[in-house]
């Protein structure tokens, strides 16, 4: 016993041991209290709940699904009326101009994913399936708190995506913003084909601080788009982790190009590099998002 409490102190004893031991102690402790978390609480805004399936989570996200992907296989054309807010959600942030930037980012990246596989028409027109979103949650990101993160973090691995984990410096773990979303496919008989109550709270490794009160919602919005989407073309529960390579379609859009389909555009465009930068630098998302355009009248 003396001789393994010999070596167990030695261990900790070298400076670079002693340092790698309190970094650690440090990640693990701020992962547990650096992510805000997000209640899943029906809402009432889908058409039934019946067949969700229990919730599942990890790392903050946590998730409800139903999906008939033998039905979904004969879509041909998809419509996606715009987002809306929940009273309690909308009464979370002040501005309605913030409240579209969300709403705008989540169905830009749905459209642009679904348009790999479906044609996507104007929400003024039949379609073999519609998509209806609703913002039920949103915890609005502490602008004072990001702004002292980009402080921070600028200079020190700011060019880092911020989709890589572990890399670069860390955000302060506290002001963290979140966001809950339920949505829906239905078919043209209003028959519920795919559903989804979807919440999770920016953590301190994976989202980058913006100066704006949704700076970590907007970037929330694209990730329930992404699983969504994902549920949607497979017609399965979407991967962890998506290591499918970007069509044409998506890394042109990303770049802020003209989208495949012209419904699209009711969305706005990406804002591509430039945003991307932006991000980076903790600029609020409305200084590079593109604002949507008036389509013609179908």
């Amino acid at each position: 016993m003396q001789i393994y409490n010999h070596r167990f102190s030695r261990f900790f004893e070298g400076p670079p041991r002693r340092l790698l031991f309190v970094f650690l102690f440090v990640i693990i402790a701020s992962a547990m209290a650096g992510c805000t978390s997000i209640p899943l609480a029906e809402s009432g805004t889908l058409t039934s709940y019946a067949n969700l399936s229990p919730q599942k989570g990890k790392f903050g996200k946590k998730r409800r699904l139903y999906v008939d992907g033998q039905q979904l296989a004969q879509i041909k054309t998809v419509r996606i009326i715009p987002t809306s807010f929940s009273f309690n959600a909308a009464s979370r942030i002040k501005l309605q101009a913030d409240r579209d930037l969300v709403s705008d980012a989540l169905d830009r990246a749905l459209c642009v994913a679904l348009s790999d596989k479906y044609e996507l028409v104007p929400a003024s027109q039949r379609a073999d399936l519609t998509i209806r979103s609703v913002v039920t949650d949103i915890v609005p990101t502490n602008k004072g708190v990001a702004a002292a993160a980009t402080v921070a973090s600028v200079g020190g691995g700011f060019m880092i995506p911020s989709d890589i984990p572990l890399v670069g410096i860390p955000r302060i773990p506290i002001g963290l913003g979140g966001l809950a979303v339920e949505a829906e496919a239905t078919d043209s008989s209003n028959v519920q084909r795919a559903a989804m109550m979807w919440s999770r709270g920016a953590n301190f490794l994976q989202d980058k601080p913006r100066y704006s009160e949704v700076g970590d919602a907007y970037g929330l919005a694209t990730k329930f788009a992404s699983d969504f989407s994902q549920t949607l073309i497979t017609g399965k529960e979407p991967k962890m982790l998506d290591i499918t390579i970007p069509s044409r379609n998506r890394v042109q859009s990303w770049l802020g190009g003209k989208p495949k389909y012209a419904a699209c555009d009711a969305f706005g465009r990406a804002p591509g590099l430039v945003g991307k930068v932006a991000g980076n630098y903790g600029l609020p998302p409305q200084w590079t998002d593109k604002k949507p355009k008036t389509l013609p009248a179908q």
